[in-house]
Order: structure tokens, then sequence, then C-alpha cells
């Protein structure tokens, strides 16, 4: 499913611009701008954390205001707008406003997400010129492209991140395509990162909301890389209704199945390039706990295997430490029959039924250094339940981005 360029613009109905207004040191697009040419219903998932950032009261407050119903949104990326009292509030809605204006748009039509470091004020004039850019680009051929727009919202992200999709609702065809961004600073509580779907498809703003939590649920919510969770968090999804037919009133629809599994697969997608680009990664790893009493418990327990430093290192030095595995789900509080335990990494099977497997160690670490994707699977031995998280290895990379990322 993932491409490599401008999946938001192979859906009918949506421009994307990056440009480059000087936020960013290197000197790289830093804001991008994703139009609509008609109102969207608009549905959006946003951190937990306390202290959010200044975008994120803003949208919470938007969405309310306008009923869900959007067509615009500006991210620019290099500062967070976190953390930055009233005036962060003001240059927010400063964005905002601007971008109506820029774009020939209606008051509380525009989406306002921003990334980077906390706790400094946006630079608005470049802000302000960057707007004006992406507005007037926008309306170009580039704008049909998604010049630039998935990079333009990276900060230690390696790789951009995009994934498209096909599916039918009723007998009308219907396109998604999203971007995402994140690498570092994550761990789910909504949906650890900044993104935007967009879809042709005609869903009301209820059920759209309905769907994206319950579909987030399932994905960006299990994808961690250092368990740290942001103060900007947002995933947006718009939709134009351009597909045609009537709008989609109800998410328990039966028209909504193939949507909804085409909406997760397409969100699984940018999960696991997430946790494949997590900050000086060296491998994705794939978690599944099975045999688990309760869903919530499966996932509880692979969230805490996911989040363990020792076994993120182990990973990492290509060690088959299965013990630190197992340590992390007995400490995870999912309930576990040890004598029931099993145990595999890849193809190897390294405990059956609470007892180690004899397996060549020597075999297994040269196995390890030769993956860059890495399947774990424990079976809990009390129920049917099963969940996967994606997460990624510990390396010395990670320590020195994140020693150095403010200064």
């Amino acid at each position: 499913m993932t491409v490599s360029t401008a999946s938001i613009t192979r859906v009918p109905g949506f421009r994307a611009v990056g440009v480059t207004c000087g936020i960013k040191q290197s000197g790289n697009p830093d804001l991008a701008l994703v139009l609509a040419e008609q109102p969207c219903a608009a549905a959006a998932v946003f951190t937990q954390d306390i202290f959010k950032a200044a975008p994120v009261l803003y949208d919470i407050d938007l969405l309310k205001r306008t009923g869900g119903r959007l067509q615009a949104v500006v991210i620019n990326a290099g500062n967070a707008n976190a953390i930055t009292g009233e005036q962060g509030r003001r240059d927010a809605e400063h964005m905002a406003r601007l971008t109506e204006a820029a774009c020939g748009l209606p008051a509380d039509s525009a989406f306002v997400m921003s990334t980077g470091v906390i706790g400094h004020r946006l630079p608005m004039a470049k802000i302000e010129s960057g707007i004006r850019q992406a507005a007037e680009l926008i309306r170009t051929d580039a704008g049909t492209q998604g010049c630039d727009a998935v990079r333009a919202i990276m900060t230690t992200d390696l790789a951009p991140k995009e994934a498209f999709a096909q599916t039918m609702i009723g007998d009308r065809p219907v396109r998604i395509g999203g971007m995402v961004k994140g690498s570092g600073m994550i761990h789910p509580n909504m949906a650890t990162l900044l993104g935007v779907i967009a879809t042709d498809a005609a869903i009301e703003p209820a059920p759209l909301a309905e769907l994206l939590r319950d579909v987030v649920g399932k994905t960006f919510n299990r994808v961690t890389v250092d368990g740290d969770t942001s103060t900007n968090d947002t995933l947006l999804l718009l939709a134009s209704g351009q597909a045609g037919r009537a709008p989609v009133t109800t998410a328990q629809s039966s028209e909504l199945e193939s949507f909804s599994k085409a909406l997760t697969d397409l969100c699984i997608d940018l999960a696991k390039a997430i946790a494949r680009d997590g900050e000086g990664a060296t491998k994705l790893i794939e978690i599944t706990i099975r045999g688990a009493a309760t869903e919530t418990e499966a996932e509880t327990a692979a969230k805490t295997v996911a989040t363990s430093p020792l076994f993120k290192a182990a990973m990492f030095g290509n060690d088959p430490n299965w013990g630190r595995a197992l340590a992390a789900i007995g400490r995870s509080g999912a309930r576990v029959d040890p004598v029931q335990t099993s145990l595999w990494v890849g193809d190897y099977h390294l405990v059956e039924h609470g007892e180690p497997v004899v397996f060549d160690v020597v075999a297994a670490h040269d196995w390890l250094a030769k993956q860059s994707e890495v399947r774990l699977v424990a079976d809990l031995g009390v129920g049917q339940s099963e969940a996967t998280v994606w997460t990624c290895d510990f390396s010395y990379k990670y320590v020195e981005i994140n020693a150095e990322y403010h200064t």
C-alpha cells in the first residue's frame, strides 16, 4: 500500500504543497498546506497529555464550533508552539486565519498543526510568509502533485511516510490517502504523531469520528518507539464526499465494512512506518500476544514488552535473550499461566509450556543480525484473545539524537 509520493493528492479533490519558510535550520521544507476543493466532514484524535499544545487546543474548539466541517489544514515543523501561553493560542488562531484568507475560505474552515521543539513561540513572520507562499503554489500544478508536503512535516524522521488505498462504499469506488510524521517521542495515548488522512468517501462527521477512534485504537495506539508521548499528537481525517452517493450517517452501517478495513490497513501501514523509522532504529519489531484472557490484556502485555529498554537493547545487539520478554510480560498485569506460556522469535521456538527450548544461540544471533524486521509471538495460555504492537530496537544513535535535540 505504501507509495513514494503524493498519496493525499491521489484522492480526487485534494491538493497539497510543502514550502520552505526558514523555521528549520536545515533549510528543508517546513510548512505544509492541504486544501480540499469543497468542505469536508472532519474528525480528529488528539494527545491526552495535560500540556496540550496551542494548536491542539485551538483545533478541539474548532471542531466543536463547526460540528466537524473543515476544508484545509496548515502544518508547520521545527516549532511545536507548545507551552507558549496565551500568545501561543493567538498564534495558532492567526495561522488558521491567514490560511483561510490566503485560500479564499470562510472563517473556521482551516485546521492547524505544529511539531518541533517545545517551549518556543512561533516565528510568525516566517509562518506568514510560508502560508502566503503555500497558498499561491497550491493553485498551480504543484498542488496536484503534493509537492514536498510530507517532507515539510518531518522533524527527526529519516523517511517520508505515506500510504494510499482504494475500496468500495456500496457501489461507489472510494480512495484514501494519508501522510504522517513520527520518529521519536512516540508512545500511544491516542495517535502519537501528526497525520492527515483524506478520502473522497461520503460519511457524516459523527460516524467518521466514531470510525476514526476505533481504527486508531487498533493501529496508531499500538505503536511505540520510546514510551514518551507528545504535547502535539494529532490525527485528522477529512471526507469530502466527492465520490458521490448519499452520506453514510451511522458507524454501524454495513456499507462501512470495506471502508473500515481499508482505513485500518492503511493506518497499520503508516504505524509500522513510524516504528521502522524510529530514532536510531535498525529493526522494526512486531510483538503479538495471543492466548490472553482479553484483547486489552494482550495489548497491555505486548506494550510492556515493546517499551522494555532491556528487550529493545537486546534486539539491537541481536541477542535472543527471551527472558527479557517474558519478564516484561510477567510485570505487565496481564493474566498469565507460567506453565502454559510459549514464545517464538521469528522461526525460533524458544519457550514451550514454561520450559526453555534448546536452540542454537549463535545461529539465532546471526539470523537476527540479518533482519530488518523481527516478529516475537508469545502465547499466555489463558484464553483466546490476541493483539499486536509495533516498535523498534534501541541503538546508540537514539541516545545521541535525543541528547542533542534541543541544542
